[in-house]
């Protein structure tokens, strides 16, 4: 699916439909050409669709009407090409131009303006990093235009492979995977009045977008926050839990007692229930059954919810987009008697997304609850968006950063889900309201500042020691992870100009570009098309064949040596972590975890009400005013303590470190070598090389992503075993439950032998993980040379001149130093498309 289509669903306010479209790969070329039947399958309710067909019926009159559209491809090719060079060409005397004015600005001045100007300048120069500046000093070349010329390349270039063989058919899928876009995830924890919302809407520089103040304590919505790089409107998307689920809720929500009222009011399960039914059912959930709480009178607001699907709500505004996905998000404790209905319950997650942010094109901003919810959707999304985060911001008020209970309780809670669990490189821990100083009244601005800079200092310090104190999450992160930020939010957002000393907030802002822009896609995206060219026009203008046979068995030789080599190191952990897990589990039988638990030494009624919860949750707790009790992770503790460490340092999160990616890194099919030795075959061995980076880089993201899963199969092992134990443990009644849920928890331990079944289910994930590296480089590589090699290109087009022109991008993205007549190379380009555009020879022929 492609922007075009999606816009136009959006635009016939269609918005629900996108998924299904984008499922079945619906893009421009095909729009047009879908059938009755077809539209029938993709909308089955009659009013999308009539309305659908409506839309599709003036979008075709449109394109026959328009003459634009109907000149030759034969043209329509060139004269692109003409355009790209063109733009690029112009672009250069542009910056050249603005260049010259900026020098003028910044020489030196008497004026008190003249010399602001210059110092701001000079203080925005030394905030980019030196790559960075490097690129933007590159005569007519910034990385937008570089990736937008490039990718208009390659569509043309696609649109000219015919699908006819195998080799056309790899190639088009090549260029089709091209366009993946891939999303880092930056996740934001913090207490109820940390500031959150605050701090969001401070970076995103959208004051009334995220509603700040006093989120309802029952509130388990995931919020996602990222760029619309599709309209310049302000959208919300919404997911629901399904209708199945809020049954299975609205089931056990009646299985509370009617008994000893004043018991239940103090039950925490019971709170968070009924806060649920009021918000959405105002006060007549008191009168119905769980079945007659599912009447669709209740969703007229929301048939999605009803019907399984998302709905999208639209907005010019932020302040208007605010106003109608607070109901989705919040309740609103300042509503007093009004009656006014709440959907909070219901959702699962609200995306967010904000024209004219172009910092978020590749980064989103995920608003997260503390901690894990007994609906098994919303855990299972929250678990995996946490997982899936490079970056955790924790935030907190600056007044008690260091001691802050409560802020420091959620980042030991997801350490190992965000560390060894997850993907997440970085730790900010944000302190908020940095600008608040007591008796400020009394005191100069030279006073207050000083009060704030010296407070912020402490603050740092505090924050940083606490951290070394704590070894739950030091042995999932390097201290090089963890940064101290101070905010303040509001001061921002009024636009009173703070120093860096008293609000950081520009430096989060940078972050996020800076995550953005090592995101961008420019690099790879320019690489591997010149790859894919290097292909087409090797194949295309093969000359002494012989050689081909000799240069495929040289490859296939290398790789086996370095599948051989590889397999060689990744046993070797293997081992390591076989004899660590034995370990692990020895200490786990003999640990004493479990009884400490379940003899915790407090008043049996006391602690028999904490271990029903436990057992009724499936091992979890979450007490109003205390710690998260996790029994399932006590059980795996041992286990994971004895791999920790070395897990850490072997799957370490990022992209160069860490004993799996090292491996793959050295890797290698010495193209480079091959080139000298087989001249005639460089272009295809040109190829080799950028789809061997490709490979290696989608490995490094497979073992991203199954290190997760290996990682965490110890808990979940215990999980699953454990879930029928607890529901055992969980029928105990009457006289003497305590002791019976006591000894069904500890026989069910016992008899099952969860350490070594959990030890021997992480050693299988790690084993087909281990399998999944070789085999995606053996079967990926093979398949790329053998046809490279082997297979007839004579059907491919020419594409030499595309060649040399995205080598020009690629050399320019190097920095090579071709940019001193890149304007000699570009206006030859010109000329010889006016040639193509005049003559309409065949690409080659004397012009």
């Amino acid at each position: 699916m492609d922007d075009f289509v999606r816009t136009k669903l959006v635009e016939w306010g269609l918005s629900e439909w996108v998924e299904r479209f984008k499922d079945e790969q619906i893009d421009a070329e095909s729009l047009c050409e879908l059938d009755d039947r077809e539209i029938d399958n993709l909308i089955p309710k009659a009013g999308p669709r009539v309305k659908f067909k409506k839309n599709l019926k003036l979008l075709k009159e449109e394109i026959n009407t328009n003459q634009e559209t109907v000149i030759s491809f034969q043209l329509s090719y060139k004269l692109a090409q003409y355009c790209i060079q063109l733009n690029t060409f112009y672009l250069h005397c542009k910056q050249e131009h603005e260049e010259a004015a900026d020098l003028v600005q910044v020489m030196p001045s008497t004026s008190d303006t003249g010399k602001r100007k210059s110092d701001l300048q000079s203080d925005a120069s030394r905030l980019q990093s030196p790559a960075k500046r490097q690129r933007q000093s590159m005569p007519g070349f910034t990385e937008p235009v570089i990736l937008s010329d490039v990718k208009s390349i390659m569509a043309l270039v696609n649109a000219r492979i015919n699908d006819e063989d195998n080799l056309s058919a790899f190639l088009k899928k090549k260029i089709s995977d091209l366009e993946t876009d891939k999303r880092e995830l930056v996740g934001v924890f913090g207490k109820t009045g940390a500031g959150k919302s605050s701090l969001i809407n401070a970076i995103i520089e959208e004051k009334n977008l995220l509603p700040s103040g006093s989120i309802n304590d029952g509130n388990s919505v995931v919020i996602k926050v990222e760029a619309n790089t599709h309209n310049f409107k302000y959208e919300a998307e919404i997911e629901f839990i399904t209708k199945e689920e809020w049954k299975d809720e609205l089931w056990s929500f009646r299985q509370f007692p009617d008994n000893n009222k004043d018991r239940e009011m103090e039950d925490d399960d019971y709170c968070d229930a009924v806060k649920k039914l009021s918000a959405l059912y105002g006060e007549e959930w008191k009168k119905k059954s769980s079945g007659n709480l599912m009447d669709r009178k209740y969703f007229k607001e929301i048939p999605e919810f009803l019907e399984s699907s998302r709905k999208i709500l639209t907005c010019e505004s932020a302040n208007e987009l605010s106003a109608q996905f607070v109901k989705y998000t919040r309740s609103d404790s300042k509503q007093g008697n009004e009656a006014k209905i709440w959907f909070w319950p219901l959702v699962k997650c609200v995306t967010v997304r904000v024209p004219n942010k172009p910092f978020l094109q590749h980064v989103t901003l995920v608003d997260l609850p503390g901690s894990v919810n007994c609906n098994k959707s919303r855990d299972q999304m929250w678990k995996g968006i946490v997982g899936d985060c490079s970056t955790v911001w924790i935030v907190t008020e600056i007044n008690r950063a260091a001691a802050e209970k409560e802020a420091w309780e959620i980042l030991e809670s997801v350490s190992s889900l965000i560390g060894n669990g997850g993907k997440c490189q970085k730790i900010h821990f944000i302190c908020t309201k940095s600008d608040l100083v007591d008796d400020s009244d009394d005191l100069s601005s030279a006073d207050i500042h000083d009060q704030i800079v010296k407070r912020n200092i402490q603050a740092k310090d505090g924050v940083r020691k606490e951290f070394n104190k704590r070894t739950k999450i030091k042995k999932h992160f390097r201290d090089d992870s963890f940064k101290v930020f101070t905010v303040s939010s509001k001061e921002f957002l009024k636009g009173k100009h703070l120093s860096p000393e008293e609000s950081e907030i520009n430096k989060l802002q940078r972050f996020l570009q800076d995550l953005n822009d090592c995101h961008s896609e420019t690099v790879n995206y320019v690489n591997q098309a010149h790859g894919i060219l290097s292909l087409i026009q090797g194949a295309n203008s093969r000359g002494v064949e012989d050689k081909n046979g000799e240069v495929c068995e040289e490859l296939e030789r290398i790789m086996i040596c370095q599948l051989d080599t590889l397999n060689k190191e990744m046993e070797k952990s293997y081992t390591f972590f076989q004899k660590r897990l034995d370990d692990g589990v020895e200490k786990s039988k003999h640990s004493g975890k479990l009884k400490n638990f379940l003899y915790p030494g407090k008043k049996g009624c006391a602690f028999h009400r904490v271990l029903k919860c436990v057992v009724k949750n499936g091992g979890l707790y979450k007490p109003k005013n205390g710690t998260l009790i996790n029994l399932n992770m006590k059980l795996a503790s041992c286990l994971t303590d004895s791999i920790d460490e070395e897990f850490r340092k072997t799957f370490l999160n990022g992209a160069s470190c860490g004993a799996f990616n090292r491996e793959i890194k050295t890797f290698s099919l010495n193209t480079d070598s091959l080139i000298e030795k087989f001249k005639n075959t460089e272009l295809q061995l040109r190829f080799l090389k950028t789809e061997e980076e490709r490979i290696k880089s989608k490995l490094i993201r497979i073992i991203r992503r199954q290190k997760k899963i290996v990682y965490s199969s110890l808990t979940e092992t215990i999980v699953n075993i454990m879930e029928e134990g607890y529901k055992k443990a969980a029928e105990c009644r009457g006289e003497g439950s305590l002791y019976n849920m006591r000894e069904t928890i500890k026989n069910h331990v016992h008899s099952k032998d969860i350490f070594e079944q959990a030890k021997n289910t992480m050693l299988e994930k790690l084993r087909i993980l281990m399998r999944d590296i070789l085999d995606t480089l053996q079967k990926n590589m093979k398949e790329s040379f053998e046809l490279s090699f082997k297979t007839d290109g004579s059907s491919l087009p020419d594409v030499s001149t595309e060649l040399d022109m995205v080598k020009k991008r690629y050399d320019q993205l190097a920095g090579t130093p071709d940019n001193e007549v890149s304007l000699t190379g570009f206006a030859d380009q010109v000329e010889t498309a006016e040639a193509w555009t005049q003559t309409g020879l065949p690409r080659g022929s004397a012009v």
